[in-house]
């Protein structure tokens, strides 16, 4: 809620109890934003909801309200309108006093967290010896921005990558590149990580139906586990020849992660089966141990167990995270654990929440959230993969964007008879393409699947990228033909006049209304709606209002508008993890 709104909530609030008693103190007024602009700016329906209990017509509850409101300071004289709402449009005046003091503040209007907390954000997580495709985008991009957002919320978080580096394909992969190709084991760089994804992929092939091999791989599995140095050492090389590949993409992204993989929690996994044997949730069952799930069943109706300890005392993924629970809520001390995955874990995560707790394991005071998303179609409308059928690895997903963004340009170039330098074109196609990407992804629902298409998200019209940035380089295009330097603006008092002033100005007061609506319901998309209006009500006004030309001290209020639009745009939009152009 943004301070405007809260000042009226707390008005209307006195005003109920004035009006009908200490009975209604904390009764909620129902304050939302107009549906439509007409009304004014917001709408109290709280007389409609008191009808029963005050046994009058809610025109004369809304009349008995307003008759003890007191937002003169805030608000024209409220009107009551059709079976009981209570209209408020706020004064010019305060308005323009609103953006008045945001001018000098860099976080321009948005409050740091009251109570900033220990939050951790767990997203992206590839796995070692696999290629980082196109299902890792949406959990790397929209958890970087949640993560952004956070931070910039004074939150302190802890960004982690929960490798995939430990367990049973270690062992295969480590036995079948000891027959094959024993260098890779030994020297570094004698890889690259294509080779290495072929050599699982032909590990797995004999696994799948050698079993003399499959013992081999337990042995080395086993000898990883005991950590035997060769093996130890063999696996390390593994890991570092996927992490410098995983390292290009990230950097590529502007993603910054702390790796916490897998292994990092494996001697902590028989402390997790010893204490819930302790705490008596263990059955065994067929051998291995689980526990019962409440709300879960099998296909014949039968409750389902989660299994924490295989029969051969080996353990699964649900160990290790409660495991990395478990350390994250006692030595990381984290009071929010949100988890970025794909909507189809969401069993995964809803199940082992369900031990931790029946364990006793979560604080009242700690969060656990599971931040679902969809999945990225193609644009038949099927899960997105090559023309041959592959899944897409994402380097080469960002460099096609980048790709096409730089085929843009130049051919917008050619059209306006443009000369530029190819370094300005390299850069500008750069951030066009990855902003363009990650945009896409995160003005959709993250709930939602959606439809990737560079066409779509490279579109200079409509909300994406390209649309955001245009205007972010048309308001800089604004202060290098008149010569003028947003930063020697000063405090200047804004003068709202014109109608589309005004519709702008409201609309950049709402910033801290959303940022902190997405810290709560963590939507990323609502944020890019939210600069996409923006934008809209920029252009408005920009083809609308002369700037430049205007007299003073209207130019100046003008600029003003432009400096605080360009502020928030480049704000919005670094918090979604794009960067912005002065000229494109």
């Amino acid at each position: 809620m943004n301070a405007t709104q809260e000042k009226l909530k707390v008005q209307l609030e006195q005003a109920l109890v004035e009006a009908f008693g200490a009975d209604f103190a904390g009764v909620d007024p129902i304050l939302v934003s107009a549906s439509n602009p007409k009304f004014g700016d917001y709408q109290a329906n709280v007389a409609l909801s008191l009808s029963k209990k005050l046994g009058k017509q809610p025109r004369a509850i809304a009349g008995a309200i307003v008759e003890k409101l007191d937002v003169s300071e805030i608000c024209e004289p409220p009107e009551i309108a059709g079976p009981g709402f209570i209209n408020l449009k706020l004064k010019t005046v305060y308005l323009e006093a609103q953006l008045n003091d945001i001018q000098a503040d860099p976080r321009l209007g948005v409050p740091a967290a009251k109570t900033p907390k220990r939050e951790i954000v767990d997203f992206s997580s590839p796995n070692i010896a696999k290629e980082m495709h196109v299902g890792h985008l949406r959990s790397t991009i929209i958890g970087d921005s949640i993560a952004r957002i956070l931070e910039f919320l004074g939150h302190d978080v802890l960004r982690l990558n929960h490798v995939g580096d430990w367990g049973t394909q270690f062992g295969m992969l480590i036995a079948y590149l000891r027959e094959v190709y024993p260098d890779a084991l030994t020297t570094a760089n004698a890889l690259d990580i294509g080779d290495l994804v072929s050599f699982y992929r032909k590990a797995k092939q004999r696994f799948d139906t050698d079993t003399a091999f499959q013992e081999t791989a337990r042995q080395e599995v086993v000898r990883l586990q005991a950590g035997a140095e060769d093996t130890l050492h063999a696996w390390k090389m593994l890991c570092e020849q996927s992490r410098r590949e995983f390292q290009v993409i990230y950097e590529l992204l502007d993603i910054k992660l702390t790796e916490r993989g897998e292994s990092f929690y494996n001697p902590l996994l028989p402390e997790v089966v010893k204490d819930l044997e302790k705490s008596g949730l263990l059955v065994e069952n067929q051998g291995a141990k689980c526990v019962f799930l409440e709300g879960f069943t099998n296909r014949e109706g039968e409750p389902l167990p989660l299994i924490v300890q295989k029969s051969d005392g080996g353990y699964n993924y649900a160990t290790t995270d409660l495991a990395s629970l478990r350390y994250r809520i006692q030595q990381d001390e984290a009071k929010r654990i949100i988890y970025v995955t794909d909507a189809g874990q969401g069993n995964h995560f809803a199940q082992f929440f369900q031990v931790a707790r029946k364990a006793g394991w979560i604080p009242d005071d700690v969060e656990l959230v599971h931040v679902p998303f969809g999945l990225v179609l193609g644009e038949d409308g099927k899960k997105f993969k090559t023309r041959s059928g592959d899944t897409v690895r994402l380097r080469d997903l960002l460099d096609e964007a980048v790709s096409h963004a730089y085929a843009d340009l130049k051919s917008r170039l050619q059209k306006e008879e443009r000369q530029e330098t190819e370094e300005f074109i390299n850069e500008v196609a750069r951030v066009v393409g990855i902003s363009a990407v990650k945009y896409a992804d995160l003005s959709q629902n993250r709930t939602s699947n959606y439809i990737f298409s560079y066409d779509k998200m490279l579109d200079l019209k409509g909300n994406t990228a390209p649309y955001m940035l245009y205007v972010y380089a048309r308001i800089h295009g604004i202060s290098r033909k008149g010569d003028i330097n947003f930063k020697e603006l000063g405090n200047n008092a804004v003068l709202l006049q014109h109608e589309t002033e005004l519709a702008l100005a409201k609309y950049l007061l709402q910033l801290d209304e959303v940022i902190s609506s997405v810290e709560q319901d963590l939507l990323p998309n609502r944020l890019c709606e939210y600069l996409f209006e923006l934008s809209q009500k920029f252009n408005q006004f920009y083809d609308r209002c002369s700037i430049l030309q205007a007299e003073e001290p209207q130019r100046t209020s003008r600029l003003v508008l432009c400096d605080l639009t360009a502020r928030t745009l480049k704000l919005g939009l670094s918090l979604l993890g794009i960067q912005v152009l002065e000229r494109m």
